[in-house]
Parts: structure tokens; C-alpha cells; sequence
């Protein structure tokens, strides 16, 4: 009996090690950084310059990592880092494939907000 106690409670302990780690709590992106990322794609694609589009990739790329964020909005976050690099010639192709994604993001990536239920209306 005595062997089996430490053992049981060393596996309880490995067992209650993820649930410790897995308690930080990461807040949803504001809409300020949403809306600075948005700013950033869209100079990216009109001015095809790297002073607009590496801010733009790396501030997406960091936001690939949050973990609250939904996978469609992660979609949205890769276009803009797949897109967001200095071209030869700025396409119109090349444009739109910033442009579109971009427009996307406020809409796709802004935290959920809970629909309030309406009360009935009480009978007199």
C-alpha cells in the first residue's frame, strides 16, 4: 500500500499539469489593432513600398498565433501575410489580392458579441 500511494499521487500530479498551464488568458485583439493591421494592408497595397508592407506581415503573423482568434480569421490573417510583399509591378491582381482580404478582417476577426434577448411582453 505504501508504494502505490506516492504513485498514485505522482499521477495525479502529471495528470493536473496541463490544466495549470492552460489557464492563461488572452484577451481578444481590440479593434484598434484590428483596424491598424486593416491601415496597413491597404498602403501596402497602394504604395508597394516595404515601410508599409512589413509592418502589415508582421503584425498579421503575430496575430496567427492568438489563440482566441477563429480559424476563418486566420484564413484572412494568412492571406495578408502570403500577400503583403513588395512586387515588381503593382497589379491590379496584385492589389486586390491585399485589398480583399483586408476589407475582410474588421468584420471576420472582431470578438463576438452575444445577441440580447428580447423579454416577452407581459400580459395584464
Amino acid at each position: 500500500m505504501n508504494v502505490t500511494l506516492p504513485t498514485r499521487t505522482l499521477l495525479l500530479l502529471a495528470l493536473a499539469a496541463p490544466l495549470q498551464a492552460a489557464s492563461t488568458y488572452a484577451p481578444w485583439p481590440s479593434q484598434d489593432v484590428l483596424k491598424m493591421l486593416q491601415k496597413e494592408a491597404f498602403l501596402c497595397s497602394l504604395n508597394n513600398s516595404p515601410d508599409q508592407c512589413d509592418p502589415a506581415r508582421q503584425r498579421a503573423d503575430e496575430l496567427m498565433d492568438h489563440p482566441r482568434l477563429p480559424a476563418i480569421c486566420k484564413d484572412v490573417l494568412w492571406g495578408l501575410v502570403k500577400e503583403s510583399h513588395v512586387a515588381a509591378t503593382n497589379s491590379f491582381q496584385r492589389r486586390d489580392a491585399i485589398d480583399h482580404p483586408a476589407s475582410r478582417l474588421i468584420k471576420v476577426c472582431s470578438e463576438p458579441v452575444k445577441p440580447f434577448k428580447k423579454q416577452a411582453p407581459t400580459r395584464t
